[in-house]
Order: structure tokens, then C-alpha cells, then sequence
């Protein structure tokens, strides 16, 4: 089944929500990358918060009918991602996240709205 972009972003950010990831961000980078759509970029406080984040993802992601992704990281869980195809949540200890900055790299995305669509 073929999960509807803000659906699928919807899913990955409310689940971490629920697990309390902190300070998410979502950037929508439909013509800036051939990589995804949009990513999500979320903090944890612990490698099991981490961890803990990205199997209720997962969970939710399956429960909608979307099978097609991928984990990397999960058993160091300093960077944590899940590449969901046209969604990438990236889920970081807050060192690993200021360290790699994503949001600087990806300054000129538009955030994206993971409840009602882009927001511009």
C-alpha cells in the first residue's frame, strides 16, 4: 500500500512525539534533493530514547500499510535513520545532531507542516 506523503510524515512525526523525541524539525525538499521528499529531524535524550522513537515509527509506519523501509543505526543510536522512501526521519543524540548541523545543510528547505501539508 502506498502511503500519501503528508500521511507518511504525519505517522513519523507523531509517533516520535509519543515517545517525546524533542525539537523536531521538518524540512520539505522537493526540488532541492533526489534523495527524499522530506526529511524529519528529531532529538532524543538517550540511545534507548532513540531506539524506542524509531520502533514506534516503525510500528506505526507498518499499522498504515507501508513496508517499504529501512533502518540504519539503530544499535549504536547516536544517528538513527529511517529512510521510508519519500520520508527520512533522523533521529539524534543532541552532540551527533550539532555536530552534523542538517539543518544548515539544508537551509534553503521550506518546513513542512506534518499535520496540514506545506505550510508556503
Amino acid at each position: 500500500m502506498v502511503v500519501p506523503l503528508s500521511e507518511k510524515v504525519a505517522i513519523c512525526y507523531n509517533s516520535a512525539l509519543e515517545k517525546k523525541a524533542r525539537d523536531l524539525v521538518v524540512l520539505d525538499l522537493r526540488g532541492l534533493s533526489d534523495v527524499a521528499d522530506v526529511f524529519i529531524i528529531a532529538t532524543v535524550n538517550s540511545r534507548t530514547q532513540a531506539q524506542t522513537v524509531v520502533t514506534a515509527i516503525e510500528g506505526a509506519l507498518r499499522e498504515a500499510g507501508d513496508k517499504d523501509y529501512h533502518i540504519e543505526g539503530y544499535k549504536t543510536a547516536r544517528w538513527t535513520l529511517i529512510d521510508a522512501g519519500d520520508v527520512i526521519v533522523h533521529v539524534f543524540l543532541q552532540e551527533t545532531r550539532d555536530y552534523y548541523g542538517l539543518e544548515r545543510v539544508w537551509a534553503d528547505a521550506v518546513p513542512f507542516d506534518a499535520t496540514a501539508g506545506l505550510e508556503k
